[in-house]
């Protein structure tokens, strides 16, 4: 729940706008100064209340929450990280001077947006001592570490004075479908860090899913091979054959508790979703008898189907550390509706049951009690489509407690005829009413027909990305560019705070300079806009940046003469980079000497290759796609090559010392079996490896941190 505050007095850029009292942060953060500043660069401690070190917050979402020492451990990294603050980490009942003490209060103190007590809650008081954290759990000490780094904005200064904040809601945060489209576990823990931030605490991951099975054209051979996946491995017997993409594009139980411990490590609990009875084509393909007609579906009267359900959840339920898990049931036969029930039902009774009561259930919104559907209220629905469902008379009136993600904010990947692929500030600045989107933002055609702000049948609210057409639709990280310059703005409103637009945009890109614990910008420390260039003017196993930077390479089996580097017989030259974000351009001289296809780059995100299996074409490899140009490197001969990227764009320049050719990179997306779209694609450029594989020679390799 916002409360109001003040920052006065800080030269640094999240100086005090507008008239109300508030440290400019995102969510805003209540506070009330007193006059004066605190240099952070005076601490030397930051000291954990030794009665309270080893509590965690109950009430969390997680059933692993870390405890008021673990937190204030990574808060101790993110200092070193962000600010170059070096703190020593001690335990004690009492403060210490020039110290962040801290320790926990009485939860009851700290209200949501319907009045109850929230264990996310929090106080900070800066004086002439250091700072004083008083959390209503541990969870909630963390969000003020939160604020704290927030209101440095880099410089390390903090106005003195004291607030008091809390969260209107309890389930703040995104979605992403990761059934259409793998996405790795480090980029999966990349992304807690993001939402953490900015004091979302929900990371809502879809497991299971398929492409749309277009009953009108599709045979039932080709529906049966239609792109389906299921992304949790296991050697498990009972659910031998579910899983058919193999390690490269799953989770096994130890990534996926790394994955959870991860984020929980950072106050963010993953919700993990199996789809079923809709959206289980890769059910029916591990056991097609249980399929209806459509074979996306389950044939919920099969006497087996309920029981496969309740096998393949209880081997993977003791996976998942959340609260609550998430059984899809979207967009099922609506002649079915007391089967869709009766399975609801069952499976509710069966997750509690096996899990002893530590686990409850959320669907999505698909029907209603008016059509029959009487889902046990200990279900919470999470609403998407108003023309599925009004869920303020459907479901609050009936006593349901709802999570809103409506498609207002939905997003698909790469291209959609209905959705965009962006989240824009304008949607959450100014809503569908030209006003400030909210959780109870449900209708955003009728305000009258949503909630009042404080009815608490309003869990809160999560934005969603979907990948309606697959894997080669977007890379790994256009999901997280899709949400990147707006989600912080929607947390502030999932916490319910009150930054204007103006803003949100006179700190944003200083606040993102400070998010902890990620590079998902792909960001290359530079001096200047060369951060590489290899003239390789000396023969030596070491490469010598020219840069200035001092990102030297090493040499592996490769020769070196006449300022060119010769690839062969797999050798390949070794940088201390990785990949590089948009915008950049990466330019060289290459001369092959065979057509025989090898990779130019390779990088932890994408390759750029010489041919790919059986064809010749340039082509970029990312998230396991293929993007290949009509173009193909002559061999024998030099060519001055450009890779850029700009914006969603990438694109090859190609010239031999005549005019130059530019081609564009793009996705080939399949829309539902009926035509083709070119869609723009943005890969990151691929920098730790240079060869191994291609033959040929190459020169003045450079790399810039604009796109010309």
């Amino acid at each position: 729940m916002q409360l109001r505050s003040l920052l006065l007095g800080t030269t640094s850029a999240l100086a005090w706008l507008g008239a109300s009292a508030r440290l400019l942060t995102v969510p805003t953060t209540p506070f009330t100064e007193t006059g004066g500043t605190y240099d952070l660069a005076q601490l030397t401690h930051i000291v954990v209340d030794s009665r309270y070190a080893d509590e965690v917050d109950h009430n969390s979402q997680t059933w692993i929450p870390p405890t008021l020492q673990q937190f204030a451990e990574t808060f101790q990294e993110d200092l070193k990280s962000v600010l170059g603050l070096t703190v020593q980490l001690a335990k004690s009942t009492k403060r210490k001077p020039n110290a962040i003490f801290l320790t926990l209060g009485n939860n009851t103190d700290f209200k949501d947006v319907a009045g109850r007590p929230t264990s996310e809650g929090y106080s900070l008081k800066v004086d002439n001592r250091g700072l004083v954290i008083t959390g209503a759990s541990p969870l909630g000490a963390w969000w003020a570490t939160r604020s704290i780094i927030q209101a440095t904005a880099g410089d390390s200064t903090i106005a003195k004075g004291l607030g008091a904040d809390a969260p209107g809601w309890g389930t703040r945060g995104a979605f992403l479908d990761a059934g259409r489209h793998y996405y790795p576990p480090d980029f999966l823990i990349e992304m807690c860090s993001y939402l953490s931030f900015f004091k979302q605490n929900t990371f809502h991951i879809h497991l299971s899913d398929n492409l749309y099975n277009n009953l009108d054209i599709y045979s039932h051979e080709q529906s049966m091979n239609l792109a389906a996946a299921f992304r949790l491995l296991t050697d498990d017997p009972a659910v031998a054959g579910l899983n058919r993409h193999g390690a490269n594009e799953s989770y096994t139980r130890e990534q996926f508790d790394n994955i959870q411990s991860q984020c929980a490590r950072r106050g963010v609990t993953v919700i993990p979703e199996i789809e079923a009875p809709g959206h289980a084509l890769v059910i029916v393909q591990w056991k097609p008898e249980l399929g209806l007609e459509d074979v996306s579906m389950l044939n919920i009267s099969h006497p087996d189907t309920i029981p496969t359900m309740k096998t393949i959840w209880k081997t993977f339920l003791p996976w998942f550390h959340s609260k609550v898990v998430h059984i899809g049931a979207d967009e099922y036969d609506s002649s079915l509706v007391s089967d869709y029930t009766h399975f609801v039902n069952e499976m509710n009774t069966f997750i509690r049951s096996e899990s002893n009561g530590q686990k409850s259930m959320r669907i999505w919104g698909t029907f209603t009690p008016k059509e029959g559907a009487n889902v046990s209220k200990s279900v919470s629905y999470q609403h998407w489509d108003v023309s599925a469902d009004e869920p303020y008379y459907d479901y609050i009136m009936n006593g349901y407690n709802v999570l809103n993600s409506d498609d207002y904010m939905y997003l698909v990947g790469g291209w959609s005829g209905s959705f965009p692929q962006t989240l824009t500030q304008d949607k959450v600045f100014n809503g569908p009413y030209g006003e400030a989107y909210s959780p109870v933002t449900f209708d955003t055609k009728k305000k009258g027909d949503n909630p009042a702000r404080n009815n608490p049948h309003v869990l809160g609210e999560i934005a969603a990305i979907w990948n309606d057409y697959g894997q080669n639709s977007t890379t790994v990280l256009q999901a997280y560019y899709s949400w990147r310059n707006a989600l912080p703005a929607l947390a502030d409103k999932q916490w319910g705070g009150n930054i204007t637009q103006d803003e949100y945009n006179s700190v944003f890109d200083t606040l993102h300079a400070l998010i902890p614990g990620q590079n998902l910008d792909r960001k290359i420390p530079s001096k200047t806009d060369t951060i590489l260039k290899y003239a390789f003017d000396d023969s030596s196993n070491t490469i010598t940046d020219h840069s200035g930077n001092g990102y030297h390479g090493t040499i592996h089996g490769c020769k070196v003469s006449d300022s060119t580097l010769h690839l062969a017989d797999g050798c390949y030259l070794e940088t201390p980079l990785g990949s590089k974000g948009r915008d950049y351009t990466l330019s060289f001289r290459v001369k092959p000497t065979s057509s025989t296809p090898g990779t130019l780059f390779a990088g932890p995100d994408s390759m750029f290759v010489n041919g790919n299996g059986s064809i010749t074409n340039a082509t970029l490899i990312s998230g396991g796609s293929a993007y290949s140009l009509n173009y193909t490197l002559p061999v024998q001969q030099w060519t001055d090559v450009s890779l850029m990227a700009h914006g969603n764009k990438t694109m090859l320049t190609v010239g031999n010392g005549k005019k130059a050719t530019t081609m564009e990179f793009l996705a080939k997306i399949g829309v539902n079996g009926e035509y083709h779209v070119w869609a723009p694609i943005a890969v990151e450029a691929p920098l730790a490896r240079i060869g191994e594989g291609f033959t040929g020679l190459m020169q003045n390799i450079v790399l810039k941190g604009t796109a010309s």
